[in-house]
């Protein structure tokens, strides 16, 4: 399709957009078309003039993406600064989906709300919804309100918890439906102790995980089901960690991939990894610890795209 065949925007509509730059692991070919709405009139206008064969996906901050080195057919959304607000009104948060956890968790600390699990997830808060992200026993499910979206045919709507029929790192959404905000609710706390709790999870994560290194933050779900407690009681048998290592691959490398030294659920780009090189290792881990364990690893970060031709 030409610029003339795509419909007209407010915001930018960028043709074979390379997106390698755009995801934390720095891998991936080019998108067809990139477009960054100005607000969500804008993509909702977008998606009801956009021919309906065309295909959409929708990327966060790449925090939790591979994208395969030949590239993504079709359309590939976005979001930036019209969707990035956040707001406390009356004992809950309202978050654009392109607002950073982070920044969600501290604003909402700074109003004495706790949602302090979401200060160390890595990415925005409509790819936190849309995997259910968690840890320390929290998750987007335990404190979703709802969620507004936009269609693929251009509707806005309004989603219930229970209609995204959450489960560990999942939930159900309709192909080409674009989140763009989300309600939490949160249990009142003093700001001062709130902030004093992710400055402990943030070194704790500092000191357990390679944050210096390109990596797209934990690359298997555990089989055990729930994410880490962060408490003393916490068991190990059945996380992917635990699995990766008892295989004897922590340290394994292939190109310029390599499951990371210091936490070998961690899948990094050393420097120069294709996409092919994280995802042929990450294939050769989940091999390697059936044949040890008899478990199948399934996949948290997500791969899409197609493979370089």
């Amino acid at each position: 399709m030409t610029m003339d065949d795509m419909p007209e925007v407010r915001g930018a509509l960028t043709p074979l957009r390379d997106l390698s730059g755009l995801t934390w692991l720095r891998v991936g070919g080019p998108a067809d078309w990139l477009f960054q709405p100005a607000d969500p009139q804008d993509l909702a206008d977008f998606l009801y003039r956009l021919d309906p064969e065309v295909p959409v996906f929708c990327m966060g901050v790449g925090s939790n993406l591979i994208v395969r080195d030949g590239g993504i057919r079709g359309v590939v959304i976005r979001l930036g600064r019209g969707f990035n607000s956040i707001a406390v009104e009356g004992g809950q948060v309202i978050a654009g989906a392109a607002a950073l956890d982070a920044h969600v968790a501290r604003r909402a600390a700074e109003a004495g709300l706790d949602l302090t699990f979401l200060r160390t997830i890595p990415g925005a808060i409509g790819g936190a919804v849309r995997m259910n992200a968690g840890c320390y026993g929290s998750y987007v499910a335990d404190h979703l309100v709802c969620a507004q979206a936009i269609t693929r045919q251009g509707d806005l709507i309004t989603l219930r918890p229970e209609e995204f029929k959450f489960s560990y790192r999942h939930s159900e959404l309709a192909a080409g439906t674009v989140l763009v905000s989300a309600t939490f609710a949160a249990r009142p706390g003093d700001p001062e102790a709130l902030a004093r709790r992710m400055e402990d999870q943030l070194a704790r994560r500092d000191k357990t995980q390679p944050t210096r290194d390109r990596s797209a933050g934990s690359t298997f779900r555990n089989p055990a089901g729930f994410s880490s407690t962060g408490q003393a009681d916490d068991v190990h048998d059945l996380k992917a960690w635990k699995l990766i290592d008892d295989a004897g691959l922590r340290g394994a490398k292939l190109g310029g991939a390599q499951m990371s030294e210091k936490h070998s659920n961690f899948l990094i780009n050393t420097g120069d990894a294709s996409a092919a090189d994280l995802e042929g290792l990450g294939e050769l881990v989940r091999k390697k610890v059936y044949d040890s364990s008899g478990i199948t690893l399934e996949w948290e970060i997500m791969r899409v795209g197609e493979p370089a031709p």
